[in-house]
């Protein structure tokens, strides 16, 4: 284990903690002035590891994952893993914002994935496991800029953030066999060594934005 990475990723996380919790008082002056439900569509490496922990999230309405950033339309699973299609893995969040904000959301995705490296997440490599928060409006933009450049003058990282701010495109769902992997699959070894590690950091983190 490389224990200076492990530090710096703790870190982190303790700062994205610290923000989700500061976070409660101000989502619940936001959502008394939104209504309705909105989407959000991030890539953060294998999207059976970021759709897990934003089931669990309180106010998320649905997830599904598939793939989004590329210039094939209707790609599968196996051409997207070769890299040329430019899609990235990705999942697309519906959420409720009378409970949960784009802020918070946004701390999850900072919490579950390494944003400093590019083009892979762990044994993962490639550009369909690009970091990539998908937007679809200035505001939207504008707070991941922010947010990214909190997050790198915070020095939580010991490596610059590579997630890239990217306009949102057709979103393509992948097969039925990746919805829910991780609920459904739990005790495969991918589940248990890679997405399970996640899942624990994710729930103590963000304990109190959980589902009950």
């Amino acid at each position: 284990m490389n224990l200076g990475k492990y530090k710096y990723l703790s870190l982190a996380l303790l700062l994205l903690t610290n923000l989700a919790c500061g976070q409660q008082e101000a989502d619940k002056e936001q959502n008394q002035a939104n209504s309705g439900n909105d989407t959000l569509t991030v890539a953060a490496g294998c999207f059976w590891c970021v759709e897990a922990p934003f089931e669990q999230l309180n106010g998320v309405v649905a997830v599904e994952s598939g793939y989004m950033g590329g210039t094939v339309a209707n790609p599968s699973y196996e051409l997207v893993c070769t890299g040329t299609t430019g899609h990235a893995e990705a999942v697309q969040i519906v959420y409720d914002t009378n409970t949960v904000s784009y802020e918070t959301l946004m701390q999850v995705f900072f919490s579950v994935h390494d944003p400093t490296q590019l083009n892979r997440q762990g044994a993962d490599i490639g550009t369909q496991y690009r970091s990539v928060i998908f937007y679809r409006n200035d505001i939207e933009r504008v707070r991941a800029v922010n947010l990214i450049d909190e997050l790198d003058a915070s020095g939580a990282y010991a490596s610059k953030i590579m997630t890239k701010i990217e306009p949102a495109g057709p979103f393509y769902i992948a097969e039925n066999y990746h919805q829910d992997y991780f609920e459904i699959n739990g005790n495969q070894p991918y589940c248990r060594f890679v997405i399970q590690p996640k899942m624990d950091k994710f729930q103590k983190a963000f304990e109190n934005y959980l589902k009950q």
